[in-house]
């Protein structure tokens, strides 16, 4: 018996979040490697950016989260690799030297 169950695909949103999620992680992540001060500009850069970014860091998570129960827990979801990627990056924060 053949069952009718369509593949899954990720949404628009699920995609932005995702992205979102890599580009915040990305971004602390470099700040964390570099000395951002080093250059003019990237320092400059670095300071305007870093309170939208902190704030993405801490939401980004919890909206994932909330999506993902709105979804129904769906393992092949972007949503939770999203909040998994946000969450090393928050511990990462945190307990990194």
């Amino acid at each position: 018996m053949k069952e009718n169950s369509s593949p899954f695909k990720n949404s628009r949103t699920s995609i932005i979040v995702f992205i979102l999620s890599i580009i915040t992680s990305g971004y602390w992540w470099l700040a964390k490697g570099i000395n951002v001060y080093n250059y003019a500009i990237v320092g400059a850069i670095f300071e305007i950016l870093w309170l939208p970014v902190l704030g993405m860091l801490f939401s980004l998570p919890i909206i994932s989260l909330t999506f993902l129960i709105k979804e129904k827990i769906n393992v092949r979801s972007l949503y939770i690799y999203s909040m998994l990627i946000g969450i090393a990056s928050i511990i990462f924060m945190v307990l990194g030297e």
